[in-house]
């Protein structure tokens, strides 16, 4: 929650041009609760799918007009090329660890990342299974890794490649401003500000960014409050009271992390709490595997073959 709304503070900071303090960033994640709690509260059908649909509009809305605003034809082409060298040289770039140079980018953001997703998988498989009942395991996986993967290769195609026509053409020095260690939010908003109308968009980034944000974490209150519930209510959901509990329980530790620090505690926190995850994923491994056996083993027995559906 606390990097979710980086975004949306240095958007926020861009526009109403005030200082981008831990204070603008706390107010940022209070409102986001707020929003978490609203979606929660209402359930998944009248409230976190109401708020998904809203966002995938959105946002690929802003892709769309970043994309005709922008340099089109540069977008595309580079957007093919980027492709082409995303899969030739894919094996290179997972291995690669800088054993010669041995700066800081490994550990900021491919190991970083690799513990982020470490420790947002467990709930956000637990939430992908919920709303997938009556799918196969081969739908919900082709679903996850080809939807989830095509939506992230569009927006990096998208804005990275208008971030790079802005280098190229001397607009915006992205280097320059990575050698000076200005955040990535921070050269987001900056670079959307070279887009038609900027105080639009730069408003409509602060939005999505929020909406973004409650998205994930409102999905993951509602999987803390179904493992942590005894009983359900007659829709089959958790109770409201421990719905709204675990979205303030979610708001409240960045909003600690950050007065004790700042966004730099919250990503070392991430990384400390992935690592007694990755037992548990090994763990998980070793079950599904097991119960998928023997569901196959029972369809082999009575001569059907078994189709794994998601209840």
């Amino acid at each position: 929650l606390g990097f979710g709304i980086a975004i949306v503070s240095a958007s926020t900071s861009q526009l109403i041009q005030i200082a981008d303090s831990s204070l603008l960033q706390i107010g940022i994640i209070i409102v986001a609760t707020m929003l978490i709690i609203f979606s929660v509260y209402r359930g998944l059908d009248r409230g976190i799918l109401v708020l998904s649909t809203v966002n995938l509009y959105l946002a690929l809305l802003f892709i769309g007009f970043v994309f005709i605003l922008g340099p089109s034809r540069f977008i595309l082409e580079m957007g093919v090329v980027s492709l082409g060298t995303f899969v030739g040289e894919f094996f290179e770039m997972l291995t690669w660890s800088d054993p010669q140079e041995r700066n800081d980018f490994v550990e900021s953001w491919t190991v970083f990342y690799w513990a982020w997703w470490i420790a947002l998988g467990p709930f956000m498989g637990m939430f992908v299974a919920r709303v997938s009942e009556g799918r196969t395991i081969r739908q919900i996986i082709g679903g996850v890794i080809g939807y989830g993967s095509a939506g992230c290769a569009l927006f990096f195609i998208v804005l990275g490649n208008f971030s790079v026509s802005l280098q190229l053409e001397g607009t915006y020095s992205l280097v320059t401003k990575v050698g000076e260690g200005i955040s990535p939010a921070v050269m987001m908003s900056e670079v959307i500000s070279f887009l038609p109308y900027p105080k639009i968009w730069l408003a409509y980034l602060a939005i999505i960014g929020l909406i973004f944000t409650a998205t994930t974490y409102d999905s993951a209150s509602y999987v803390l409050a179904s493992g942590s519930s005894k009983s359900f209510e007659k829709s089959g959901q958790p109770a409201r009271w421990l719905r709204v509990f675990w979205a303030l329980s979610l708001g409240a530790l960045p909003l600690t992390l950050l007065y004790a620090g700042g966004l730099r505690e919250l990503q070392t926190a991430s990384l400390v709490g992935s690592l007694p995850i990755i037992l548990l994923y090994i763990l998980m491994a070793v079950s599904i595997v097991r119960t998928l056996k023997k569901f196959q083993k029972h369809g082999s027995e009575s001569h059907n073959q078994p189709t794994f559906l998601i209840k």
